[in-house]
């Protein structure tokens, strides 16, 4: 079928299309005037071609209504530039005008220049954001997300996946953030749920006899912005797995996700996908998403300090963290890392000593380590010459966070994190429960997991003792995907939520539908939900996940494009039932 734009895309003339008649239409993105000559960069999603208007051409009309943007449509013949470009592929060839029309008319003054966002502020960006996509890399990631996801789908159809679509109009559950409620117009002061994830649904698809379920699924969960989370809205692959176990799904995620890395990225993908208690991951390196390129360890020193007279240490966990080559370090250095221990991660201080080159030790706290109390150090951290070692004093919960963040800033001040590669980890063993900030039992993680030992361990042991068998996969220290065993069986149902404070009653009123099906043969299941974003923010090698959404809403959880959220009439309210109270 003939196009009546265009003949070849921007991107394809090669110098074997020389003397053919053309017809090309694109975006103008760069003008330039020499003497009676005129040079256009014609730019469409597949490339660059260089338009030429020469004086006899007859187009002096058309040319005062061409600018940098607007979009026109090009005839000419195909000619060997006299001078080439070996930076684009179309650079041996140029394009003599026959005649030209502008398409679509642009302002003379852009909000800020197209192919360079240095400098300009994201919610400007994000207010023009039809224009910010036209950015050649921007425009790219959006392309490389389609291709992952599409690699995404090609995978889990191999692996025998079927693609279910579940409502997006749904009931309120806990996932452990706040819901975006929907009012009904036909059922007054009732509401839907969007939902935080397709949970409920994909465990009654596995009740329903599909063995095999996976949808990329639009998941809705109020919280806070933040660079590696978007608010409000996010997508994750979601899928289940019936007559399944925890290792069956780990299998399914690391070849999954393996394969899509190795498909879309030019750094080393490490195939070690190796297992890490959650426990033994919060104790080496104060996270439960460790970035494993940065090869810096925790050690925990508090038998070591037993019975010190240091104030600061008295009955406190204390962790370390040992930095070698670290000669070179002033004392501005020491100081500012102990403001931003103190800052950004609210620790009281970071004490601090160095070793010389004949293991003595020097400033900080060195004069309150006794050599009984530094050989023990020694032996236990492998401390060689010339390093520094760090220490966080503190509650157990707050040594591990603060000591996690030191480590991250540590790895970043003397650039120890491995270059051009994917570190791949699975967190398990997760806690079944933990203390509320009111001091109550409540779900660690994932209220729809089975606990570790079953229905003998929720009988018979301290609740913060059990483990679940949750699992997360970690990339270069962000979560990338969650996942657990279900908890398929009505009575192990009620006894873990019964635990956490909720009687038979609550678990009927807010999951009757999942609590019903579970009386008619449901199969062990489980599943995973590897999360889309975030996943193409690390292969398009971007810090920021705005950058790879179409989209986006900035960080006040707003969409300046469109104006969202905005306020409705009193007769749009008056429709669903609804009365403001502000």
């Amino acid at each position: 079928m003939i196009n009546q734009y265009r003949t070849h895309n921007c991107g394809e003339l090669r110098i074997n299309n020389i003397n053919t008649e053309v017809k090309l239409s694109g975006f103008v993105q760069k003008i330039r005037n020499l003497g009676k000559m005129q040079f256009i960069d014609l730019r469409d999603e597949y490339g660059i071609t260089q338009i030429v208007i020469s004086e006899n051409s007859g187009l002096e009309d058309v040319k005062k209504d061409i600018n940098t943007e607007c979009t026109i449509s090009v005839v000419g013949e195909v000619v060997e530039r006299s001078s080439k470009n070996d930076k684009i592929p179309t650079g041996d060839i140029e394009v003599i005008a026959k005649d030209i029309i502008v398409l679509g008319k642009c302002k003379n003054e852009l909000p800020f220049e197209i192919n360079s966002n240095v400098n300009v502020r994201e919610d400007l960006r994000l207010e023009y954001r039809f224009l910010d996509l036209r950015n050649e890399k921007i425009h790219n990631n959006i392309k490389l997300r389609s291709k992952i996801m599409k690699d995404f789908r090609t995978e889990m159809d191999n692996l025998g996946f079927i693609e279910i679509q579940t409502p997006i109009l749904a009931n309120s559950s806990p996932e452990g953030a706040r819901d975006f409620l929907v009012p009904s117009r036909l059922h007054p002061g009732e509401f839907y749920a969007l939902p935080q994830a397709p949970q409920q649904f994909k465990q009654l698809l596995m009740v329903s006899g599909f063995e095999k379920y996976y949808q990329i699924a639009p998941c809705f969960r109020d919280e806070d912005p933040r660079a590696d989370r978007s608010p409000g809205e996010f997508y994750q692959l979601d899928f289940e797995m019936a007559f399944s176990t925890q290792e069956d799904v780990l299998n399914v995620l690391k070849t999954v996700v393996f394969n899509v890395f190795n498909k879309n990225t030019d750094w080393k993908v490490d195939n070690n996908f190796i297992r890490i208690p959650y426990k033994e991951s919060m104790n080496k390196y104060g996270t439960d998403k460790p970035d494993l390129r940065n090869p810096l360890i925790i050690e925990d020193l508090t038998e070591i300090f037993e019975g010190t007279e240091f104030n600061s240490f008295k009955d406190k966990i204390v962790k370390a963290i040992v930095v070698n080559k670290a000669e070179e370090k002033t004392r501005k250095f020491f100081d500012n890392m102990s403001k931003y221990a103190i800052e950004e991660l609210g620790a009281q201080g970071l004490a601090w000593v160095k070793v010389d080159n004949e293991n003595n030790l020097n400033g900080g706290i060195a004069k309150f380590i006794d050599e009984d109390r530094k050989m023990k150090i020694f032996e236990k951290m492998n401390v060689q010459k010339n390093s520094a070692i760090f220490f966080v004093a503190d509650e157990l919960e707050k040594a591990q966070k603060i000591s996690g963040g030191v480590r991250i800033k540590l790895g970043e001040e003397f650039d120890l994190l491995e270059k051009n590669i994917y570190k791949f980890c699975f967190i398990v063993d997760f806690p079944m429960y933990e203390l509320s900030d009111e001091g109550k039992i409540d779900f660690n993680h994932n209220p729809f997991s089975m606990p570790q030992g079953g229905m003998k361990a929720l009988m018979e042991k301290d609740p913060l003792d059990i483990y679940a068998y949750q699992y997360d996969l970690v990339c270069n220290g962000f979560e990338v995907a969650s996942g657990a065993v279900r908890n398929h069986d009505q009575d192990i149902m009620i006894k873990a939520f019964e635990i956490a404070g909720y009687t038979v009653d609550d678990v009927k009123n807010k999951f009757g539908a999942l609590f019903n099906a579970f009386s008619y043969g449901a199969p062990p299941h489980s599943g995973a939900a590897p999360g889309i974003d975030r996943l193409v923010m690390l292969l398009a090698k971007e810090n920021n996940i705005r950058e790879v959404i179409a989209f986006p809403k900035n960080k006040k959880a707003r969409d300046l494009l469109v104006n969202s959220p905005s306020k409705v009439s009193e007769e749009q309210l008056k429709e669903v039932h609804i009365k403001l109270d502000l």
